[in-house]
């Protein structure tokens, strides 16, 4: 029966048993998935070389999937609510771990592009419906808690990604960072099976769906596909392709743009739309998003650019640059039981706010590396940042059923997770962006000064020939191999001055992004519960 806050014991997936069970089931598939996806990015050179085929071609193992994902997961409520709940997930849990030994013996690259598509579909359902099946199974009071572990997963399996990623590739072969998945799909799916509930009120409210007759929403399905897939496209290799001075690109750009508009008048004309828009019309909700979207340029942007900096600029291998990121992981460990306790009893807008604050800080901090740091160094300065991602992604995921029915958790589940990978998208695409054009504009003033008449010019150069000739080298060589010298230390000190205003840009945006939290209703005493 309902009880107080909106919440109703009826819609509970775990049934008689204890909810907590349910928390550490289902989160070993998302694990599994969020995992694979930081993983499979330290791969792509041992994939290209394996598979004979460009860097470039290679990509197109990550687009292709974050292309599938992004199609999938705003259509996934609708799928849940048509198929059932714990169908569809366990669907999804299935077609994922097949995918997964698909991609390990792929032959080819064709074969794994393919594959990879599987994946992405699959693994598009996996979270939308495990966060409506926690916020369907906790009350209010206890609600901040579940998402708390929850959190645990989504916020740590891409810290520690691409550590196991490197390892994985370094000492085997880049089959098993997909081949790992399998065993772990099976034991998902055996433990849903068995322990996780489909409620009869669900199935009855299906029921009554399909009864009155399914009138499937074909224009919002395709409207979805080709505007979220061009979006993702035009992310994923805009950077990569010189973004409008390539015709795919723009081509993308302009799909992605006229489609998503067209989608968005058809979804608000529709009595069953296929991606529940009119939830946006809740200014809680609707502020809800625009903070997971700020939460995911963050988390993924700077997930991104940390081990990329480790390796392009330290010289660092993909194992030592995810050996960096691990203490992000631990301090993300040590405070998501803490954040568990707060939710509920502090208000949501100051924990957002001053985790908010937090992340601005700790990206000021990351402005303060130089090429000479330690590992050390970078070590505590992503630990400093990860210590605010808890506060970020756990208050934010549960405030984001204030106010809503019991009945709107699937729609809103889909829309929260595409706006967390949307700005992850957006994040790592600008970021990249960003990041080529600041490296270019201090390259080229710090080349000014690489000539006879600066004044530090000459002692440079004969202190780096004099080093050379005292290993042995020959006098002529030496003047050659001093200038090449030079020129790669300005090069490799122009990158690192782009990542620290890569850093600084988004601890700008960060800031700018804290007024939205304003417009949130105040969860304390409620952990979310409905208004």
């Amino acid at each position: 029966m309902p009880a107080q806050g909106g919440f109703d014991a009826s819609r509970s997936a775990a049934g008689q048993r204890s909810p907590w069970l349910i928390v550490g089931i289902i989160s070993i598939a998302t694990f599994m998935e969020v995992l694979d996806t930081a993983i499979a990015n330290v791969s792509l050179d041992h994939i290209a070389g394996s598979l004979s085929v460009s860097p470039d071609e290679s990509t197109w193992v990550l687009t292709s999937y974050l292309v599938a994902n992004a199609v999938v997961i705003p259509i996934s409520g609708w799928l849940s609510n048509v198929i059932g709940r714990k169908r569809y997930y366990m669907m999804s849990v299935a077609l994922f771990t097949v995918a997964s030994f698909l991609c390990g013996i792929a032959p080819n690259i064709q074969f794994l592009v393919l594959a990879r598509i599987l994946q992405g579909i699959g693994g598009g359902g996996l979270a939308p419906s495990e966060q409506s099946m926690l916020a369907d199974t906790f009350p209010p009071a206890k609600r901040g808690q579940a998402f708390a572990a929850y959190a645990f997963v989504i916020i740590v399996a891409p810290v520690i990604g691409p550590t196991i990623g490197g390892w994985i590739t370094d000492n085997y072969s880049w089959h098993w960072i997909f081949l790992v998945n399998v065993p772990v799909g099976i034991l998902s799916l055996f433990l849903v099976n068995i322990f996780v509930d489909e409620p009869q009120k669900l199935v009855d409210e299906r029921k009554a769906r399909l009864k009155k007759g399914l009138d499937v929403d074909w224009v919002g399905f395709l409207l979805v596909a080709i505007g979220l897939g061009s979006l993702e496209i035009f992310l994923d290799r805009g950077e990569r392709d010189d973004w409008f001075g390539s015709g795919f690109i723009t081509t993308a750009a302009i799909v992605a743009a006229v489609a998503i508009v067209f989608l968005v008048i058809w979804e608000l004309t529709r009595k069953d739309p296929i991606v529940n828009l009119r939830l946006m019309g809740n200014r809680n909700f609707a502020a809800v998003l625009g903070v997971m979207f700020t939460t995911g340029v963050i988390l993924f942007g700077t997930t991104q650019l940390i081990p990329a900096m480790l390796q392009q600029v330290f010289g660092y291998t993909a194992t030592d640059a995810g050996l960096a990121m691990t203490a992000g992981g631990l301090a993300t460990v040590i405070m998501v039981p803490v954040v568990g306790q707060l939710v509920g009893k502090v208000d949501v807008r100051i924990l957002l706010g001053g985790a908010l604050i937090v992340s601005a800080i700790a990206l000021g901090n990351l402005t303060n590396l130089n090429a000479d740091a330690s590992f050390a160094d970078v070590a505590w300065a992503r630990a400093y940042q990860a210590v605010a991602l808890p506060f970020l992604f756990v208050p934010i995921t549960n405030a984001a059923y204030t106010g809503l029915k019991p009945t709107q958790t699937n729609e809103a589940s889909a829309l929260l997770n595409v706006f967390r990978n949307l700005g992850g998208s957006v994040g790592i695409a600008l970021s990249q962006a960003w990041l080529s054009v600041e490296s270019q504009i201090r390259q080229s003033r710090l080349v000014e000064h690489l000539n006879p008449l600066a004044p530090n010019y000459p002692g440079g150069i004969n202190s780096i020939e004099n080093a050379l000739k005292g290993a042995g080298m020959a006098a002529a060589q030496a003047t050659e191999a001093a200038q090449g010298e030079l020129y790669r230390i300005v090069g490799r000190q122009a990158t690192m001055l782009g990542y620290l205003d890569v850093y600084r840009a988004l601890m700008v945006y960060t800031l700018c992004a804290m007024p939205v939290i304003f417009l949130l209703k105040s969860s304390k005493g409620q952990s979310g519960g409905a208004a």
